[in-house]
């Protein structure tokens, strides 16, 4: 629907105490001039032409503006992130996912993912490697099969390398890639699923994740492993090196020389879901991402295309200032010949 509308620059009220100030001085000329008729120098034709000018002036305050009704369509997509812990805890194998068979915490984090890509068939997909260092590995796709590839290939990182768990190493690569996200496609939906066994070994204080809650729609922490544990195998750079020994190394617990621990550490869990006002789920044999709450969100994260209406107020005031510019024009050449006729 097209129409036109008055809309001031200067707002209502400035424009509305202008633009009485100019109508009052278009009205007062041809009074002035009809009762000092005797004396007044000027002429109807002038007077007449001086009004025209305030009236033209006035209606230019007002801003003449046509109004254009638009149709747009808005496209709700979403963005799922996948962060997968590969520290050398990864590897001891206390982990279940669905059933009795008891795996590495790893390859649940594997069987998860792919639970993940086909619980949203229409949604982008990114993922996050975070052990002592956290790197986007898998920029925004919407090609769910690379986020498979990119999760079959997944593997623990060296034990040499690794300085410890910090389970906030994969805050800056999220934070970098969510605002970006968010910054260019602000309709979109993101859902964030961090995958790991919650263990913080770093000396260093676990900084907070209420720094990504600002970037997230949803997320969920999902936990790997066992609360009683396991040993963990020492990860080295070459894979077939332990199967060349025929023996099994395990990280040694420095205060006692003996192999050690690593358990789940839910309350971490809990805490870091609670920071992104998120959900926790538990990743053991009765508990997977197919029958647990994350599917049924996933049917509220998927694409939706809405229809709107917008209306657009484009100020047009050019005509009138090209003949508030040829009175003017007029105005200056009788001006002009009457100075001549006065000298």
């Amino acid at each position: 629907m097209n129409g036109w509308t008055l809309a001031p620059s200067l707002g209502w009220i400035a424009g509305g105490v202008l633009t009485a100030l100019l109508l009052a001085a278009a009205v007062c000329g041809p009074i002035l001039r009809y009762r000092q008729r005797a004396s007044y120098d000027a002429s109807w034709l002038t007077v007449g032409r001086r009004s025209l000018i305030a009236l033209v002036m006035a209606l230019i305050v007002l801003t003449p503006s046509q109004v254009q009704t638009t149709r747009n369509q808005a496209v709700n997509a979403t963005d799922v992130y996948v962060a997968v812990d590969v520290t050398g805890s990864m590897a001891v194998q206390d982990a279940h996912y669905g059933s009795q068979d008891t795996i590495s915490r790893l390859d649940a984090a594997k069987r998860a993912v792919s639970d993940i890509t086909q619980s949203y068939p229409d949604a982008s997909f990114a993922a996050v490697r975070f052990g002592s260092s956290g790197t986007l590995d898998l920029p925004l796709t919407p090609d769910g099969r690379a986020l498979g590839n990119w999760a079959r290939n997944l593997t623990t990182e060296p034990t040499d390398l690794s300085a410890g768990s910090s389970l906030d190493a994969p805050l800056d690569p999220l934070v970098l890639s969510l605002k970006e996200t968010k910054d260019r496609h602000p309709d979109d939906r993101i859902v964030l699923y961090l995958i790991t066994d919650g263990e913080q070994t770093s000396a260093k204080s676990r900084r907070s994740f209420s720094t990504l809650r600002a970037y997230l729609d949803d997320a969920f922490t999902l936990g790997v492993g066992s609360a009683q544990g396991g040993k963990v195998p020492v990860s080295s750079r070459t894979p077939r090196q332990g199967a060349q020994t025929g023996a099994q190394d395990w990280v040694k617990d420095p205060a006692t020389g003996q192999p050690g621990i690593s358990k789940m550490d839910e309350g971490q869990l809990k805490a870091m879901a609670d920071e992104m006002s998120g959900h926790y789920l538990p990743i053991d044999a009765s508990h997977t991402l197919k029958d647990g709450p994350a599917v049924k969100t996933a049917q509220r994260y998927r694409v939706q295309v809405t229809h709107g209406e917008r209306t657009r107020v484009t100020p047009c005031v050019w005509p009138l200032a090209l003949i508030l510019l040829a009175l003017l024009a007029w105005e200056m050449v009788d001006w002009i010949r009457t100075s001549r006729r006065l000298l």
